[in-house]
């Protein structure tokens, strides 16, 4: 997984990168290579550094994330906003990625300004693992633990972060019991015995700076 900085190239079977960032030549060359390509977005949020950032209207914006400059909750119960979000998995389709990582997909439980509810927000995450797999692309779920009840059998792996620094990584069993691969990245240095924790559980875990610059510290 690398969202930022220039694309490194080590040898990994899948890659989570940036949609817009990553040129469709870039995901090509890595398809031929044999590699997976799974391509980040946030789907919850709006990013005002995004080309598509002027067609989202002001009153579909909410709070600003306090950690993440430029960036604002996103109403995605709008009929309008869900088009935008449309275009952005037909863009993926056009790049050829494989899979998408909709991000921020647990907007409802944060202070974001716009009232959402828990079932609001499943209705939408639902909706997002539909139109993907319209497209033919799979889809992840990234973090939003509390919700894997509802939206587990929807999606087809899952992306968490420090899962086990909040001692959350036990909700993901069933979807491991599916055969589902379960994503871990953990923002610290390399600490083995949470690399056997995960390997006793099927998981796969890196290591992360927070910036998301470079490439991760896999365990193995």
């Amino acid at each position: 997984m690398q969202l930022d900085g220039k694309l490194q190239t080590p040898n990994r079977l899948v890659y989570n990168i940036d949609l817009y960032n990553t040129p469709k030549q870039t995901i090509t060359n890595l398809k031929a290579g044999g590699r997976i390509v799974i391509c980040y977005f946030s789907a919850g949020t709006w990013e005002d550094w995004r080309s598509d950032a002027q067609a989202y209207p002001t009153a579909a914006l909410g709070k600003a994330l306090p950690d993440w400059p430029g960036e604002r909750w996103l109403d995605y119960r709008r009929d309008d906003v869900r088009q935008l979000l449309a275009k952005r998995l037909d863009l993926a389709v056009d790049k050829g990625c494989d899979a998408v990582d909709p991000d921020n997909v647990d907007g409802y439980s944060n202070d974001n300004g716009l009232s959402l509810t828990e079932a609001e927000q499943i209705d939408f995450n639902r909706w997002l693992a539909s139109e993907a797999h319209s497209r033919d692309l799979s889809i992840g779920l990234k973090n939003a633990v509390e919700l894997l009840p509802e939206l587990g059998d929807y999606f087809d792996f899952a992306i968490n972060e420090s899962c086990y620094r909040y001692n959350e990584c036990d909700g993901y069993s069933h979807m491991r019991s599916q055969g589902k691969p379960i994503f871990i990245a953990e923002y610290r240095t390399l600490n083995t015995s949470l690399c056997s924790r995960a390997a006793n559980s099927g998981f796969r875990l890196q290591f992360f700076k927070v910036s998301l610059k470079g490439v991760g510290v896999p365990c193995d």
